[in-house]
């Protein structure tokens, strides 16, 4: 399980017992921050639109949350006549799980001492930990697939191919972005990645991946992962004004819930990831006090700073429309992050060829954006050339529309 200190000698029941204890923990810790998580984007939403936002369950209503949930797991559970009971099932765990399973590859704090044992604030290091992550990232589209193909809906099925179509496609610029700190890290480890990212220029400049790669990866990322979790401005996946929900539509009680609970713990995963990748992780300043706790506090207020990012953009922008999505993820991103990654590659080889990478994808994008404006100009100055029907048709006499003779 990678370098945890922990699992390197013998196992013994205690180490076992400890294993078990960090999963527990780590599961209970995320259900907590989940239930924070709505809490605390309905009020900062509300407080962006000038509303008063939950005040009735617990002081300040930061019990709603839990209201709600205690309400959803007592309502009738419904499940449609005609659908694959089974899969029907199946599908809300098939969401659920893997966002739980990526959390746990995320170092949350340094090593600590546990019943006499050494090991990681990190529940399991394994050596091929973002290859783990891009593998749950891809058995949750299944579980989008599978809950509208069972549902025997034709809405949920068409929300259910528009999530997975837009899944897919922003899986390949998230994946590039992830590629790019690979080839700089020089290694697939979570904790790795963070080590690598101990230290400062110059004395105070962080040692951050997103400094060393030059921030676009970074920017290509929190979009890609943005689509990825079905979150404003790319919340298409539940278009109510076009398919009433998308593809849980049919679903109810706790296996709605179950789907409502993967998303936000998708965004809290998502926002650590995004810390352990370009943000140093739990890295930061250390009073030289308590050693074990400043980095967990450092981590949680990096992963805190990025779901206030998420809740920003949900208040903040409109839904883009699926035409525009999809532009944007195979004709910006994925472009914009092959050169990125030519350019990274370049860079490790030899500076000056990586500055001239830099420059060659200056130019090349400059020639493609004067390339689709010209295109551009031309299909609009032929739609105002084109004749309009309605001076290509005949008049026609009123009579024959009321039926006159």
């Amino acid at each position: 399980m990678g370098s945890d200190p922990l699992l390197t000698g013998h196992i013994t029941w205690m180490v076992v017992l400890i294993v078990v204890i960090k999963v527990v923990v780590a599961f209970i810790a995320l259900m907590v921050s989940v239930l924070l998580a709505i809490w605390i984007e309905r009020k900062v939403i509300s407080d962006m639109q000038n509303r008063i936002g939950p005040n009735r369950a617990g002081p300040f209503g930061i019990l709603q949350s839990l209201a709600d949930g205690i309400k959803l797991f007592f309502k009738e559970d419904l499940v449609p006549e005609r659908s694959d009971k089974f899969i029907f099932k199946l599908a809300p765990y098939l969401s659920v799980i893997p966002a739980f399973i990526t959390f746990t590859l995320v170092p949350v704090g340094g090593i600590v001492d546990i019943f006499g044992h050494r090991t990681e604030l990190q529940v399991a290091d394994p050596p091929i930990g973002i290859l783990l992550l891009l593998a749950m990232s891809s058995i949750s589209v299944y579980g989008v697939m599978l809950a509208g193909w069972s549902s025997g809906s034709k809405y949920p099925l068409i929300g259910s191919v528009r999530a997975s179509a837009q899944m897919i496609s922003y899986e390949a610029a998230m994946g590039l972005s992830i590629a790019s700190v690979v080839l700089l890290t020089g290694s697939l480890s979570t904790r790795n990645m963070v080590t690598q990212q101990l230290g400062t220029f110059f004395g105070f400049i962080p040692h951050w991946n997103i400094i060393r790669l030059g921030v676009i990866p970074f920017l290509v990322f929190i979009v890609a992962i943005t689509a990825e979790v079905n979150r404003p401005p790319f919340d298409l996946v539940e278009a109510e004004q076009e398919l009433v929900g998308g593809f849980h539509t049919e679903y109810s009680s706790i296996r709605f819930a179950l789907f409502y609970l993967a998303e936000y713990m998708n965004t809290i995963t998502m926002s650590a990831i995004m810390v352990t990748m370009f943000f140093g992780g739990p890295d930061g300043p250390d009073p030289q006090f308590l050693h074990w706790l400043w980095p967990v506090i450092w981590f949680i207020v990096k992963t805190a700073i990025f779901f206030f990012i998420y809740v920003w953009f949900r208040a903040a922008l409109p839904r883009l429309r699926y035409d525009q999505l999809m532009d944007l993820g195979w004709k910006v991103l994925i472009p914009v992050m092959l050169v990125w990654l030519l350019v990274v590659a370049a860079m490790r080889v030899s500076r000056p060829l990586g500055f001239g990478m830099v420059g060659l994808g200056i130019v090349g994008g400059l020639l493609l954006y004067r390339a689709i404006a010209v295109g551009r100009e031309r299909s609009a100055s032929r739609e105002l050339a084109r004749p309009s029907r309605a001076k290509l048709e005949p008049p026609q006499d009123r009579r024959e529309d009321r039926g006159d003779s």
